[in-house]
């Protein structure tokens, strides 16, 4: 068990990406955003099937920043109600895991 996690959420175009991204990762909620290229998404939404162009941002952070990641990216997201999930990493190389929290340490 460790202390990582990788949030998800995703957004209608490749600037709120790089924005979003950005953001978390200067203001220390996240070591590292991916972004994943455009992909389509179909849901419903208010009783129809909608189709729409995403982009995948996956949030490498700690446990212990989820609560003001949650907060801060609803704050910047561009959608009535963005997609938040959280998965907790059960195991992975020390060293990523070590620096992973360093990144995301406000004191560093």
């Amino acid at each position: 068990m460790t202390d990582a996690r990788i949030a998800m959420t995703t957004v209608g175009s490749q600037e709120d990406a790089a924005r979003i991204a950005e953001a978390l990762v200067e203001e220390k909620l996240a070591a590292c955003v991916q972004i994943l290229p455009a992909m389509q998404s179909v849901y419903r939404w208010e009783g129809k099937i909608q189709k729409q162009c995403e982009w995948l941002l996956l949030i490498k952070t700690v446990a212990g920043r989820i609560a003001v990641l949650q907060r801060r990216v609803g704050e910047m997201h561009p959608y009535d109600l963005p997609e938040f999930v959280v998965v907790e990493v059960t195991e992975g190389s020390q060293p990523y895991l070590e620096w992973l929290a360093v990144a995301t340490t406000l004191l560093s």
